[in-house]
């Protein structure tokens, strides 16, 4: 049994750390060294030109910038929609609170292909705001909000916090938006960690909607931009691009990991 788990360990080790390993030496490694022995280590030397030609004469950095500003509106806008969301169904717990949960749940069940159409021709003749939001961060942001599966997930972890501390702060006078910035929140710190890394994984990689609304190639993010440059780029040059593109994933996956597993969120809510 101590065989197949090792085994077993470096099958995960190759499926999951291999591609990432093989990309990072391709970043680095000459385009006919890439061609001719994709797997020999450097037969060739080290081609450290690449990352710096992706960077700047690519123009990585500028589409790198956008990647970042879309995926940290799209993150803040999902946290605002999923903690409000689910601190209303689940700790004020409204009349029509189970309604509205009923029809959340209920969005999960329709594709999102069958909605592109009627969120295109919303974000082309916004309702309230009149102009037209192409070619616009916004309309990458705010559609990013409508996630029934954060809203769902977030209610389902605040319905498992103690409720004697709500009841608690509201005969001590807290206000609900006290009760939520100063109570729930503290206490919700993984969810908030699992939620926030599917929200920025998620707009990350996302490639249908922002080539829709992003015609801009300006305002692109990386995602659109790459598959376009690919046929004109130098291949060793294209893969320390897409090397460059997977930095921030994982070093956000790695500094939230630990928010997984842990439930130092709930130590100590409880007194006595």
């Amino acid at each position: 049994m101590k065989a197949l788990h090792a085994l077993l360990l470096v099958m995960l080790l190759v499926v999951g750390i291999g591609p990432m390993l093989l990309l990072a030496k391709y970043a680095i490694t000459p385009t006919q060294d890439i061609i001719r022995t994709p797997l020999a280590i450097f037969p060739n030397g080290v081609r450290w030109e690449n990352i710096s030609e992706a960077w700047n004469d690519v123009q990585i950095s500028k589409y790198f910038l956008n990647t970042i500003w879309l995926a940290a509106g799209s993150w803040f806008v999902q946290m605002l929609v999923a903690t409000t969301g689910g601190f209303v169904l689940s700790v004020l717990r409204p009349a029509w609170g189970k309604v509205v949960y009923s029809l959340v749940v209920a969005t999960l069940f329709v594709p999102s292909v069958v909605l592109l159409v009627p969120l295109y021709l919303t974000i082309l003749n916004p309702p309230v705001v009149g102009t037209s939001m192409i070619n616009s961060f916004w309309a990458v942001w705010l559609p990013s909000g409508a996630s029934a599966f954060n809203v769902v997930l977030m209610t389902r972890f605040f319905d498992g916090l103690p409720r004697e501390v709500f009841e608690a702060a509201k005969v001590d006078g807290a206000s609900s938006f006290r009760l939520f910035w100063s109570i729930v929140l503290p206490m919700s710190k993984p969810i908030l960690g699992v939620v926030s890394v599917f929200a920025t994984i998620a707009s990350w990689k996302d490639f249908l909607w922002p080539m829709l609304v992003l015609k801009d190639t300006a305002k692109q993010p990386l995602s659109v931009r790459l598959p376009a440059i690919a046929s004109q780029t130098d291949l060793g040059v294209f893969l320390a691009a897409l090397a460059i593109s997977t930095l921030i994933p994982i070093v956000f996956f790695i500094a939230f990991q630990r928010l997984f597993l842990s439930g130092a969120g709930l130590g100590g809510a409880v007194k006595g």
